[in-house]
């Protein structure tokens, strides 16, 4: 009997999953960048090029009907890796009724509480406390019952965002209650225009988890494969003993920090540099290496990948505008007509 192939202890079609993620993701973007250019997307927009790896690594160590997970404003990847329906997410771009958050919450705001993604954030950090929140619910529900926490919460970030004090409030609190909370910063070198290297004394973010006696770990954000494997223990280490961790994520991202930015502040040199080591070709390089994937399946995930862009757009486009009368939706909670009021802690079930 034949030795069945794997690559770094995983089998294909746990691969083939992580891959076919990965292009989903990028062909998303490029075509989101594309209706942006064509004006059918309005206000801001941050594409996740280059920086698939990260979400598809992270959430893919995850259990989503016990984990969470919360992001910033550069959330279409971490929506889409969570398992959002790419013709939801398209829809929210375009301000359609059919978008994940009724279009009303656009690029930045993300939404899927059925995938237990909890949201994208526009403000910077914001979303880090509100991560602690949920895992401190996690972790009181766990010991009330007189066990462990019920499951992780990840929450995504770019370096901008770890010089913040919500951070380090966040991060404090999670060592003091042994919350199961996993930070993770995507390290994409530069917060909007500047180099990370200009503004953060300790160049290496990880270390920064030794101040709240917590895990730290730097990882290679390029490679899919090393992030799941950090995320995994990380994870296992947050349910098993409440522990928090910082994963910091060296990656990139192609585009600029927005799609208005005419991104000056660096050389196609460097952009070229980081592009050939591309998160997808590096883990098909890989595998076509190790005999685990063909020019066929290759070409197959790509096309895939295309049309399911092609066709998240084209819904969004046939899409209709949401009513004037939902400019009053989802603001208040009224109890007494039965309105938006969620029952007692039923969207952390």
């Amino acid at each position: 009997m034949a030795e069945k192939k794997t690559l770094g202890g995983h089998d294909k079609k746990f691969l083939m999953g992580l891959l076919t993620s990965m292009h989903r993701i990028r062909a998303f973007e490029e075509k989101a960048g594309q209706m942006y250019g064509l004006r059918k997307i309005g206000g801001f927009c941050h594409l996740y090029s280059g920086q698939e790896a990260v979400a598809v690594g992270v959430i893919s160590a995850l259990d989503l009907s016990t984990d969470y997970v919360l992001t910033g404003y550069r959330d279409h990847g971490h929506a889409l890796a969570c398992g959002m329906d790419p013709k939801a997410a398209m829809a929210e771009l375009y301000g359609k009724s059919t978008g994940c958050s009724k279009g009303k919450g656009g690029s930045m705001h993300f939404f899927d509480a059925g995938k237990h993604m909890l949201g994208g954030n526009g403000i910077v950090g914001a979303q880090i406390p509100v991560a602690a929140g949920v895992a401190f619910a996690q972790a009181y529900r766990g010991r009330l019952a007189g066990g462990r926490p019920t499951g992780a919460t990840v929450c995504f970030f770019g370096d901008g965002a770890i010089h913040q004090g919500a951070f380090h409030e966040a991060f404090n609190l999670a060592g003091i209650w042994k919350l199961p909370l996993i930070l993770v910063v995507e390290n994409n070198q530069w917060g909007m225009g500047t180099s990370w290297k200009k503004v953060s004394s300790n160049e290496d973010f990880s270390a920064m988890a030794g101040a709240y006696s917590a895990h730290g770990e730097a990882v290679d954000g390029m490679d899919v494969l090393a992030v799941f494997d950090a995320a995994s223990r990380a994870v296992k280490r947050a349910k098993e003993e409440g522990a928090p961790a910082l994963l910091e994520a060296r990656t990139y991202r192609y585009k600029g920090h927005s799609m208005s930015d005419p991104q000056k502040y660096r050389t196609r040199e460097e952009v070229e540099a980081y592009r050939s080591r591309d998160p997808i070709l590096l883990l098909e390089g890989r595998m076509e290496e190790a005999g685990l994937l063909s020019d066929k399946e290759k070409e197959a995930l790509r096309a895939e990948a295309e049309a399911l862009a092609e066709e998240a757009a084209a819904f969004a486009e046939a899409s209709p505008e949401p009513a004037a009368g939902e400019l009053y939706t989802d603001i208040y909670a009224d109890r007494e007509t039965g309105g938006q009021a969620p029952s007692e802690a039923s969207w952390l079930s």
